[in-house]
């Protein structure tokens, strides 16, 4: 008995130690040490949480403290993560946002029911509920002045082109009326307070704002934001066409690079230092009062070095500004300094590695015209 337990676990150990197997199916994460033992696949703990969730479909244990016995092993030998990915991720949507280890759980559980208990990518041309060009429903939206989140009714049209919300259900004129290539949407559960907290973001007048949703149901809020990147994926694909699938893809909705407080001072470097919550949107570093303020009370271009833009460590010397914090970031445009303040070392060093991959990056044309609007505006 001894040594058939110790064949197993030898042929556990091949199979997973094959490349295919040494990151998670689902999430990517490296070095899984999971499986599903009725999918073959080698998944991660966190994964491995969100399949436990699904039994009929799905039976996990750990690789490292559950027995296997040698038909499970056969199982997985003759799957593997390459062969069942073939199967349930063979006709994925292009615009379709697939999540990684950082993503939130409610995108990650909606990824797995998706592919496992809806079996939504395993058949060419299926009609799925985020691909018919339009979309309405109900959303629970955050009051802009009160705080409240109410119930507005939302539509989305490939069509127009656009999203809407109206304030009553047989209003006939939308609240707002926003271009679908102006937004975008990314999920914000903690800042949010809802696990299904969706942050929608839009250009208006070339000023940020913010709108955050919700939805009881974790599949209708991810179904509204993969619907939202599939009219944008065709919306572009019809502006842009001789851009490929995977150039329009990287246009889509985005994740914000860097959020949280910092501490800023005015232009004159000599006023006192305000706590403030700070979004790295890509080029964009806006600030609020609240995290959850629909508009920003600044916004800051941070365009590339070789355009004269550098972020330092430290405040300059014979910075007068009163100040709380002690970890300090000084932002160098052509035009100024801006300075900030963190409250711990490493809050510091992950804003500076935010900015310093920004600045890094070559400018694009557009990126060009925002940076002239930003220096016309100050």
């Amino acid at each position: 008995m001894a040594g058939g337990n110790e064949r197993s676990m030898r042929a556990l150990k091949e199979v997973w130690k094959r490349a295919e197997n040494s990151l998670c199916a689902d999430c990517g994460k490296p070095d899984p040490d999971w499986a599903s033992s009725t999918l073959g696949v080698f998944i991660c703990l966190s994964c491995s949480g969100i399949h436990r969730n699904i039994p009929s479909i799905s039976k996990v244990k750990s690789l490292k403290m559950d027995h296997w016995d040698d038909a499970q092993v056969q199982f997985l030998a003759k799957h593997g993560n390459a062969v069942t990915k073939a199967t349930y991720e063979a006709h994925i949507p292009i615009y379709y946002y697939q999540p990684t280890y950082n993503d939130c759980q409610v995108l990650r559980e909606q990824w797995i029911r998706a592919k496992y208990e809806r079996k939504e990518f395993t058949e060419p041309g299926k009609q799925l509920p985020y691909s018919d060009g339009v979309k309405e429903g109900i959303l629970w939206k955050r009051g802009r002045d009160n705080g409240q989140f109410l119930p507005r009714k939302f539509l989305l049209s490939e069509r127009e082109g656009c999203l809407k919300y109206f304030t009553k259900q047989d209003a006939k004129e939308p609240k707002i009326n926003v271009k679908i290539d102006v937004i975008n949407a990314t999920f914000q559960p903690e800042k949010i307070g809802n696990p299904n907290g969706l942050q929608i973001t839009y250009l208006k007048d070339n000023k940020t704002r913010n709108i955050f949703v919700y939805h009881e149901s974790g599949k209708e809020v991810v179904d509204w934001f993969n619907a939202i990147r599939s009219v944008q994926f065709h919306y572009l694909k019809v502006a842009f066409p001789i851009a490929s699938d995977n150039e329009i893809k990287n246009r889509l909705t985005r994740n914000f690079l860097k959020e949280g407080y910092m501490e800023k001072t005015g232009p004159k470097q000599r006023e006192a230092f305000k706590k403030r919550w700070f979004t790295l949107d890509h080029r964009r570093l806006m600030y609020f009062k609240d995290p959850l303020d629909a508009f920003a009370k600044g916004e800051v271009f941070v365009g590339s070095r070789e355009n004269g833009y550098s972020v330092q460590k430290g405040l300059p010397s014979g910075t007068q500004g009163n100040f709380s914090w002690h970890y300090g970031i000084t932002i160098v445009t052509p035009d100024r300094e801006y300075l900030f303040t963190c409250e711990t070392e490493t809050d510091q060093q992950e804003w500076i590695k935010a900015f310093t991959s920004i600045i890094n990056q070559a400018m694009t044309p557009q990126e060009y015209a925002i940076e002239a609007y930003f220096k016309f505006k100050s």
